[in-house]
């Protein structure tokens, strides 16, 4: 049976041994199932060198089944996680998980920087900053975790952890008063951070506010975009903002740590080969036509963690969707906030950005069906641009006979998580 394919570096996985695993590989799948009990439950594994075949019996991890089953499942006993965490060994973060429940992740002390400092070494503009000190400030949605809690209003030193500051005490940027958006630029000065990390609508209408307020902080060199799905119109507000910063497109999760990191819009993103094998599994492939844009080189990615001790995933199906292309990766989004046309065809917020009009500018946009043949498209934006135009160009874009009305909003919502959605598709 052939090797399934891997988005890493293949000098990553070690040698190819025909129907067998390379070493690397199959040493940390074995350390899995030495480390958590889980494993062996759903699907036991035999002595003999792994064979490709068996890799491909190990059942996918689910977001749904670590929420259905508890973090408890990945330990010998409950004690352990106790233990654990009074003795300061563990911590824990909670992250939106699934629709039905959110999800308790259990990591060692220390595994979260460890995944930080190899995610900055494998980038140009952050590797010089890898374990040293330097200031950076993070605007993203949070929740009452180990760390911090929005209904509670933590003074500005207790957000400030080893050079980070993190700004934010609520999920909802488009919430913000005034006072509050004061409070925060006011920090950004205070603090002359280096880098700059977000969710890119947090971002976004961070720039926005400093403009409003003529301010600049030009201490920043590098704007990380994570915890969500940047659009190009969130980049060029950050870059007339902060001129002459690098945009770095960082991708991951809570529970599988850092896993993907490039330049942002680049279409050159790679994985963090130290943090974690990726397998890319072939899905819902582009019409055969449709081959030059980049057909069949559409991906779901299974997940295997490398050297973690606590709740390490094996064969993990993050839910993520990734595009193969000549100079690397592009992360597509979610599963549910892809489109596809009636003829099978794929569109991603990537392909929503390429279609808006050149003149069109917006400080957030996103793209919602509303039923079989009709959109809307809400944007956030300092004027209205010709609505005219914005349908014309997304109905050419999704085709079968769309009907688009745009709409020009004060605020677009975020899930009950803060994040936001650029499109939202019908659930099929």
């Amino acid at each position: 049976m052939p090797a399934p394919t891997f988005a890493n570096d293949p000098a990553a996985l070690g040698p190819a041994l025909a129907e067998f695993l390379p070493g690397p590989l199959e040493s940390e799948v074995r350390a899995i199932y030495a480390r958590s009990p889980l494993y062996a439950q759903r699907f036991p594994l035999h002595p003999a060198p792994l064979q490709w075949a068996c890799y491909r019996e190990i059942p996918a991890l689910s977001k749904t089944e670590i929420v259905a089953r508890g973090p408890q499942a990945f330990f010998p006993d409950y004690a352990v996680i106790e233990r654990g965490l009074a003795e300061k060994k563990f911590e824990y973060e909670h992250t939106s998980g699934t629709t039905s429940g959110p999800m308790t992740v259990i990591m060692e002390d220390g595994w979260w920087d460890a995944q930080t400092r190899r995610a900055y070494l494998a980038h140009p503009a952050l590797a010089g900053l890898a374990g040293q000190a330097h200031r950076k400030c993070v605007l993203a949605p949070v929740g009452c975790s180990s760390n911090l809690c929005p209904y509670e209003d933590h003074p500005f030193p207790h957000r400030w952890f080893d050079g980070t500051v993190y700004l934010n005490l609520s999920s909802d940027p488009f919430a913000f008063p005034e006072a509050e958006w004061d409070r925060i630029v006011v920090e950004l000065q205070a603090v002359r951070p280096e880098v700059l990390e977000g969710e890119p609508v947090y971002l976004s209408l961070l720039a926005r506010s400093l403009r409003q307020r003529g301010v600049s902080v030009p201490s920043v060199r590098t704007i990380i975009l994570t915890y969500g799905k940047a659009s190009l119109q969130h980049g060029r507000r950050l870059a007339e903002t902060f001129p002459g910063t690098t945009q770095v497109d960082l991708y991951g999760s809570t529970e599988a740590g850092y896993l993907f990191v490039g330049d942002a819009f680049a279409d050159n993103s790679r994985v963090i080969d130290a943090n974690a094998f990726v397998e890319l599994v072939p899905w819902r492939p582009r019409p055969a036509e449709s081959a030059a844009a980049g057909g069949g080189n559409v991906f779901q990615i299974f997940v295997t963690t490398r050297g973690r001790e606590a709740m390490p995933l094996l064969r993990y199906h993050t839910g993520d969707i990734v595009q193969k292309l000549p100079t690397g990766f592009r992360l597509l989004g979610r599963e549910g906030g892809l489109y596809f046309r009636p003829d099978g065809s794929l569109v991603s917020p990537a392909d929503i950005d390429a279609a808006l009009p050149e003149s069109f500018g917006c400080w957030h946009w996103s793209l919602v069906q509303t039923g079989e043949s009709r959109w809307d498209f809400h944007y956030v934006a300092d004027a209205p641009h010709p609505h005219a135009d914005l349908e014309t160009a997304l109905a050419n874009l999704l085709g079968g006979g769309a009907r688009v009305t745009a709409f020009r909003r004060k605020s677009i919502a975020p899930a009950a998580s803060g994040k936001f959605a650029l499109l939202k598709p019908l659930a099929k």
